[in-house]
Order: C-alpha cells, then structure tokens, then sequence
C-alpha cells in the first residue's frame, strides 16, 4: 500500500503528520536534554532494536537511536537478543521474578516503548522502576490504550494466535516482535496507583491506523474512525512519569 497516495508529506521521509513516534520521541529527547551531559538512560524491553533495522524512515529512526541524543544508553530485555541492541552502549539480560539488576537511583530517565502491555506483574515492576531511577528522573511509557479498539480486539484473540494474525494485518511487523499481552498497566488509573510518590503526566494517541491488512480501504476506514474517536478509546496512550523528590 502506497500511504503518500494517501498522505502527501509521507513522501518526505516515510512518516506523516499524526506519526505517534515522532511525537514521543521527541518528548523523550526533550527530557534527555534537560537532564545534563550524558544522562544515563535505560531502554526497559530494547528488543533487538528493531527500529534500527527499519528501512522507512531515517528520522524515525534516528529519534529513536537516544545515544545520538548524547545519552548513555542501557539496552535491557528479558530476551537474550537484547545482547545484538545495536544502538547501545550496555546491554543486560534480565531474569524473569528477580529484581531489576540496577542499584538504587541509577538513571535519569527510563524509556518503555510498547513494553507496558506486557507486564503482568505491575506492582513489582513500577516499584522496581521507580527504585532505580533517579530522583526527579524520568519514567517514559508508549503503549496500547486499555480501553482502544487495538486492545481490545488484542484481548479477544488467544495469545497463541497473536504471531499468525499480526502477519496478516501488520505485514511489516517481525514474527521476533511479537510478545503475548495482558494489559494490566496500561491506563492512567493504574499508572497512578502503582507509580507511587510520582508525578503523572500523559496523553491520549490517536495516530496513524497500523493494523489494516495492508488494504488502503482498511487504512481509509480506520483514519476516518480515528477523526470521530473519542480521546478516551484512542489506540495508545504514553505516560510520562517523574519521580518525586522527597
């Protein structure tokens, strides 16, 4: 499907005016540069860095790559592959039910990019966050909207299945990307109550449609949905939390 049939300036550079990752990651970038000469920052679920290996947009993937911020980055993830991370200075594999191998107020700002979703012990996991990270430093979560319509139509399909199906109506997406969901941390009702003595800060994401069968009909009646949805049911949701001082 041809999007620049659809939105002339994805011609630029392979993004458009809505693109929910340009945004973020430009909010990420304005917290890194208020944070001083060479913050510490901890990509909580990197992955592979699959956004490095993205042949679409240059900027995109720029912004995503935080050590071009000046960052020192720590790549972490549950997956040994995180070891590959090629847009980090360390990378740790971390084990599943054990505490996050980080001392105490070890970083400035923590970014999670579509990693949320799939915690499904939420209350160690913020405490643990929260415990490495700086005060007044930065937790910076993307992630599906509990109540979107990708979460739930996520929520109605078997984990099991979510691999066979995201090759259908996401065909760019990679069989290693995908991770089963639970969604037990995903709306402003249960950052607050697990991100304690924190300051949220967050928004809705409407965005550009990204599951639609590659058809451009689909596209077309997702983006129209998308102009009436109201803000509450929007796909994704990114939070910004600061932890407090005192």
């Amino acid at each position: 499907m041809n999007i620049a049939k659809i939105h002339s300036e994805y011609a630029i550079d392979s993004f458009t005016k809505h693109d929910g990752t340009i945004l973020f990651f430009n909010f990420v970038r304005a917290l890194i540069a208020k944070a001083g000469t060479k913050p510490k920052v901890l990509d909580f679920g990197a992955g592979r860095g699959s956004f490095h290996y993205s042949k679409s947009s240059t900027y995109s993937a720029k912004l995503h790559n935080l050590q071009s911020a000046g960052a020192e980055v720590w790549a972490a993830d549950v997956d040994a592959i995180v070891e590959t991370h090629p847009c980090s200075d360390h990378q740790v594999v971390l084990k599943i039910g054990e505490p996050l191998p980080f001392d105490d107020n070890t970083f400035d700002i923590i970014v999670s990019d579509f990693v949320f979703e799939h915690i499904d012990n939420p209350k160690e996991i913020a405490n643990e966050l929260i415990r490495i990270t700086k005060p007044g430093g930065w937790i910076c979560a993307r992630t599906p909207n509990k109540w979107g319509y990708v979460a739930f139509a996520s929520r109605l399909v078997p984990n099991a299945l979510h691999s066979k199906l995201l090759n259908k109506v996401q065909p760019s997406r990679k069989e290693e990307d995908v991770f089963p969901t639970v969604y037990k941390l995903n709306s402003p009702r249960t950052i607050r109550k697990y991100f304690t003595n924190c300051t949220l800060y967050w928004y809705y994401q409407i965005g550009d449609p990204a599951y639609h069968f590659g058809s451009r009909l689909i596209y077309r009646i997702l983006l129209l949905l998308h102009r009436f949805l109201p803000p509450k049911f929007s796909p994704s949701v990114c939070f910004f939390i600061k932890k407090n001082t005192s």
